[in-house]
């Protein structure tokens, strides 16, 4: 599997070394159950930082593109193929617009829709999840 990073580039880092590993993914260059790098050694392997690595790992897990299994590593998941299409953030957004939306229909101001978001966060948040 080759990953290449454009350190110049305006898409963030971790951004792009999840496309990269969804373009191998997608062109069978990787498949199901195939071991990937661990991520110290991405990280080495790409000259980035641990961190950048983690949280490329971390979304690409929790998309179900990968799947980590403790100390024996981390693998591609079993249904990378269908789940790398999904896109939880357009998901959110478009959540999100048709709540707005809906909101705006029955006459809340944005002033009180955000103020409403932002008690559901603070609540959420103070009850720890």
């Amino acid at each position: 599997m080759e990953i290449v990073i454009d350190i110049d580039a305006e898409e963030p880092l971790f951004s792009q070394l999840m496309a990269e590993i969804k373009r191998a993914v997608g062109s069978g260059g990787i498949g199901p159950g195939d071991a990937l790098p661990s991520i110290r050694q991405l990280a080495n392997d790409l000259n980035l930082n641990n961190k950048t690595v983690a949280k490329a790992y971390q979304l690409l897990e929790r998309d179900k593109v990968i799947v980590t299994k403790g100390y024996r590593g981390t693998f591609v998941h079993p249904d990378a193929r269908e789940n790398m299409n999904f896109d939880l953030n357009d998901w959110v957004t478009s959540q999100i617009q048709q709540t707005i939306t809906a909101c705006r229909d029955r006459g809340a101001t944005d002033s009180e829709i955000r103020i409403a978001f932002a008690n559901i966060m603070q609540n959420k948040l103070a009850a720890g999840e």
